[in-house]
């Protein structure tokens, strides 16, 4: 019996299984570092979370009257759709 081509198998298959397992590395390093940075990410937005409920001690217990003037929607609509700085002039227009 030729042990060679048994041996020439048994390369091939170990080759095969190396590469898979290379692959599978390469693999699990890509979603250690997704892993972390999705850490990360949570991780900002709890100090985010407990910044902004850290806050409403701070803010009225009510919301403003709002003025009753006709004008005041067109007002908060220029701010609104303004892309910087405003001056009254170009509120008033």
């Amino acid at each position: 019996m030729k042990i060679q081509p048994l041996l020439d198998a048994l390369g091939l298959q170990e080759d095969a299984a190396r590469a898979l397992a290379d692959d599978l590395r390469a693999q699990i390093d890509d979603l250690q570092t997704r892993l972390r940075e999705a850490e990360t990410h949570l991780e900002h937005l709890a100090i985010t979370r407990k910044t902004i409920t850290g806050l409403t001690d701070r803010l009225p217990a009510h919301t403003p009257d709002l003025p009753e003037h006709p004008e005041y929607p067109g007002i908060l609509a220029a701010f609104n759709h303004a892309a910087g700085p405003l001056r009254a002039k170009d509120v008033c227009e």
